[in-house]
């Protein structure tokens, strides 16, 4: 038996909460139907399975199977598909994280579905006793189940959750002083930061599980590997040398593109994609204070088979702007003359993006030495503009060189509705 002495109160801890099979939870709590069946979740375009229940996973369906193989078992199997609502999961993470934020001094997000904590609870309290009430807490408040790890590094705390989940009834787990044999009896791979190409490397020198790893020499590991794996060594050693990165590091570029859910012929129709794409990255950089100095757009079309055989293949053009800008209508003026240079009439093109490029602080841009003309939305427009935007969804005020329809739209076939997020699809009592 473990003691667990850093279980009780009075030292600080750190915690990892993480969501059970979180997309196909947040469609559970609204659709109850959903809870004990085979659920799945695809990706864009309804492609692949990107997310599974319990019950899903019990079928030895990996990850990432195209939906065209599964769709012919659908029926039999009794399997239950959904398109992915990225919307209503990020809103639901929002809610956990706010959830978290009320409970705990310290919190860390580290994804959509995962963050982690930092846990001082006086002497003489249990950790184990805290954790089941804080996950009770986001279930009855949020509905969506969780597994949480405590141990004294992150790293640790990783591995807590995942045993939380598969070894406990509770769903909470405290990472015992002597985790020896927990360590002993966990792959290498699974480790937090080393995954499955690392892992290889290690097995094959001998270190084949955790506890070998926390074990090995810290200076063979720095000269035959990296810092990183000595400060992985460190944490499964209980040491917390991995803290976040509390700096604001700029961003330095900004990325927006999509694969379609049907090839796109018309030209009209690839620069309105084009144009919400510039849209959705100049948002992000108005966010981030950050301007551009130019930008790279760029088109994928197919490979065509009749009348002849046409390879698949890529156009782009760069474009650097005047002055540095995030103003989006700015952006529109600049690249539109470009994009019809670009265009091959024939080909059906499957996807388009833009890639903004030398992102600078706003304040600290070059100016020109010859004065531009104002931009057809000034500055201030856009950001009531990105207000909007936040209060009542993405797409609430758009421009108009975005389209309306958008026919390239990714495929939902299997969306479910926008619950949280959408005035029209909030759920009515009668």
């Amino acid at each position: 038996m473990f003691t667990n002495l850093f279980g009780r109160g009075g030292l600080r801890v750190i915690g990892l909460v993480d969501c059970n099979n979180f997309f196909v939870s947040c469609e559970c709590v609204f659709n109850p139907k959903l809870r004990g069946k085979r659920v799945a979740v695809l990706s864009n375009n309804d492609g692949c399975v990107v997310a599974r229940s319990n019950e899903f996973k019990q079928l030895d369906i990996p990850m990432g199977t195209p939906y065209f193989k599964l769709k012919p078992m659908e029926e039999l199997l009794e399997l239950t598909f959904v398109s992915s609502n990225y919307e209503l999961y990020a809103d639901m993470s929002s809610r956990v994280m706010s959830v978290l934020r009320d409970s705990c001094p310290e919190v860390e997000p580290y994804s959509i579905d995962e963050a982690f904590i930092i846990v001082d609870l006086p002497a003489g309290s249990s950790y184990l006793d805290w954790g089941i009430k804080l996950r009770g807490k986001i279930q009855q408040w949020i509905g969506i189940p969780t597994g949480i790890g405590f141990a004294p590094s992150r790293t640790l705390a990783k591995l807590a959750a995942k045993f939380a989940k598969k070894r406990t009834s509770e769903g909470v787990f405290v990472m015992p002083d002597d985790p020896v044999e927990l360590l002993a009896s966990t792959p290498v791979g699974d480790i937090w930061g080393v995954g499955g190409r690392l892992g290889k490397r290690l097995h094959d020198l001998g270190i084949r599980t955790a506890e070998q790893l926390r074990q090995a020499d810290l200076q063979w590991l720095g000269r035959r590997f990296n810092v990183c794996l000595v400060r992985t060594a460190l944490e499964l050693r209980g040491q917390d040398v991995v803290p976040p990165d509390k700096l604001d590091h700029p961003i330095k570029s900004a990325t927006c593109s999509r694969t379609f859910g049907t090839p796109i012929v018309d030209f009209d129709e690839l620069r309105s994609s084009v144009a919400e794409f510039a849209e959705i990255a100049c948002e992000r950089m108005r966010r981030a204070d950050r301007q551009a100095v130019g930008a790279t757009v760029f088109f994928n079309y197919s490979a065509e088979y009749k009348p002849k055989e046409l390879p698949a293949g890529t156009t782009s053009m760069t474009i650097l702007f005047d002055t540095p800008t995030n103003n989006t209508s700015e952006v529109f003026e600049a690249i539109s003359p470009y994009m019809k240079r670009m265009f091959i009439a024939g080909r059906r093109y499957r996807k388009s993006g833009i890639v903004f490029f030398g992102l600078e602080c706003g304040v600290q841009c070059q100016p020109s030495l010859f004065p531009k003309a104002p931009a057809a939305i000034p500055d201030k427009a856009y950001q009531a503009i990105d207000s909007l935007n936040a209060q009542y969804g993405h797409n609430a005020v758009h421009a108009l060189a975005a389209g309306i329809k958008q026919p390239w739209k990714i495929r939902r076939d299997k969306l479910s509705r926008q619950y949280t997020t959408n005035w029209n699809d909030i759920l009515q009592a009668y």
